[in-house]
């Protein structure tokens, strides 16, 4: 049986982004579909790390990351759950003079951006958080970061939204969009016909096809997040840890658990899906367990992995298509698109009701990659998607 829905905003991914910014746009009075091809928030958004940090980001994306900062406290009230969000504080760890360097270098470049990063020497370290163990020579601390629960976060906003009056359409693959007329038409699920005026873009790793049928091609790869949770044990770590460089990164719950990651998992056949790999399970826990010597006797009890966009320089898109009018992009944030995505929401529903937002997105632009789209096409390597190098870590 068919059915029609017609609607101000249509939104493709389910993902923290999308149902973010659903949230946001019902708040100011459009009607909205929410779309994804399986559950909300079951990608990305839900199995990632779920580390909240400013610290360590490029700095073009700052300004965005503010914004979401302030929005992470107040999640009781906007989502009716806090999300196990914990301001504990980031501490990003230094294993040589020259990470630290880069370090200081960092603190130095965004001392004008409300971070408040505190560099903190080797003797410092021992004397602020003793269960760190040898091989680091200091480390930044941003004590405005902290660490939440992805999978709790991710469906919260979606069952927000739902709450609100937004359409949510789970295991509704949208099949076809096309603009018509003044606005767009979508073909989803079994016989879903959708008629919009607006369309965003928030398919995380599988934006690309949509972006790309409307002339905007984008480098986007897929890289897949690989997570270790342990059995619940005595406090050992009591802030959020990363790795200058990259490697571990490390948190603790209320509850006990640490949630341990620095590895990739392997696609499988298809490459919605992917799996942890054995040995990459037992190297993140045997890094964690020589970096934090309470962690050597501890049981790790489950292990996960998921899907995520990546962009080769670490950057999403964000941003009104170049082609599309009615068309707005917000994918690949390389796994770091945790902390600031509630912020990405609000923006895209500034752009969707004024055509323009006052936090600064120019750098996120798709067009960035119109130099490169054309010369890629007229080249051998039409088609071909570069890989992302190590800095793009798996983290959020």
């Amino acid at each position: 049986m068919s059915r029609h829905l017609s609607i101000d905003v249509a939104i493709i991914g389910g993902g923290l982004v999308g149902s973010s910014a659903a949230l946001a746009l019902r708040g100011m009075g459009f009607s909205v579909a929410l779309l994804d091809k399986g559950y909300c928030g079951a990608q990305a958004s839900g199995v990632n790390y779920g580390g909240v940090r400013r610290q360590g980001r490029p700095i073009e994306q700052l300004p965005l990351s503010q914004r979401a900062h302030a929005v992470w406290p107040k999640l009781q009230a906007l989502i009716g759950i806090d999300g196990e969000f914990l301001r504990s504080g980031h501490l990003k760890l230094a294993r040589n003079e020259a990470d630290m360097a880069t370090l200081e270098a960092y603190a130095g470049e965004t001392a004008e951006q409300g971070l408040d990063l505190e560099l903190i020497g080797h003797n410092g370290l021992r004397e602020r958080f003793g269960w760190i163990g040898d091989g680091v020579v200091g480390g930044s601390f941003c004590a405005g970061d902290g660490h939440a629960n992805p999978r709790l976060v991710s469906t919260g906003f979606a069952a927000a939204a739902r709450r609100a009056g937004v359409h949510v359409l789970e295991n509704t693959p949208v099949r076809g969009v096309a603009r018509r007329g003044e606005g767009f038409a979508l073909e989803a699920g079994e016989g879903l016909s959708l008629a919009s005026r607006f369309v965003l873009n928030c398919a995380g790793a599988w934006a690309g096809p949509f972006a790309e049928s409307f002339g905007e091609p984008v480098p986007l790869t897929r890289i897949y997040p690989s997570m270790v949770v342990t059995e619940p044990t005595e406090k050992v770590m009591s802030v959020n840890i990363g790795m200058e460089g990259g490697g571990i990164y490390a948190r603790q719950v209320e509850r006990g658990n640490l949630v341990v990651g620095g590895e990739r998992a392997l696609p499988l056949a298809n490459a919605d899906f992917s799996r942890p790999r054995g040995e990459g399970a037992l190297a993140i826990m045997n890094n964690a367990a020589a970096l934090f010597p309470g962690l050597r006797h501890v049981q790790a009890i489950r292990f996960w992995s998921g899907t995520e966009g990546a962009m080769p320089d670490r950057n999403p898109v964000i941003g009104p298509s170049l082609t599309t009018p009615g068309l707005i992009h917000a994918f690949g944030f390389t796994g770091a698109g945790f902390q600031i995505a509630p912020g990405v929401g609000e923006v895209l529903a500034e752009l969707v009701r004024d055509g323009q937002t006052q936090t600064p997105i120019a750098a996120f632009s798709i067009g960035r990659f119109a130099a490169t789209s054309a010369r890629t096409d007229a080249g051998s390597g039409a088609g071909q998607n570069q890989e992302p190098n190590q800095a793009g870590e798996i983290r959020s």
